[in-house]
């Protein structure tokens, strides 16, 4: 097997209040992930929804690795501006690392309980 495919800090933001507080959020977040290789891979779309419900919106960020991933969210300049968000929205936040680029759906039977 191949190295993961890095590791992706995810976002379902279920409501946001589009005020002055987001608005200096999203003019601040890029310098943030800069330095950790952060980069948007989805931010703010809109889902097509097939099965079930999927109120608001998702944001999905890349990173080289889950290292750098928590590097990021723990970063002195990142936990400056995280109240301007959770103040202003309400949804969950997640890190998850990626597949091998060879990732076949039976490979997780072997870490199922």
């Amino acid at each position: 097997m191949t190295a993961p495919l890095g590791a992706y800090a995810v976002a379902h933001l279920r409501q946001v209040d589009f005020g002055a507080d987001i608005i200096e959020y999203l003019k601040r977040i890029d310098a943030t992930l800069a330095p950790y290789g952060g980069r948007y891979v989805v931010h703010g779309a809109r889902a097509t929804v097939l099965e079930g419900d999927w109120p608001g919106d998702l944001v999905v960020i890349g990173f080289p690795d889950r290292e750098s991933a928590e590097a990021w969210y723990n970063s002195p300049a990142y936990r400056a501006i995280i109240a301007l968000r959770t103040a202003n929205s309400v949804g969950d936040v997640i890190l998850v690392d990626g597949v091998t680029a060879d990732h076949r759906a039976t490979d997780i039977l072997g870490t199922a309980a």
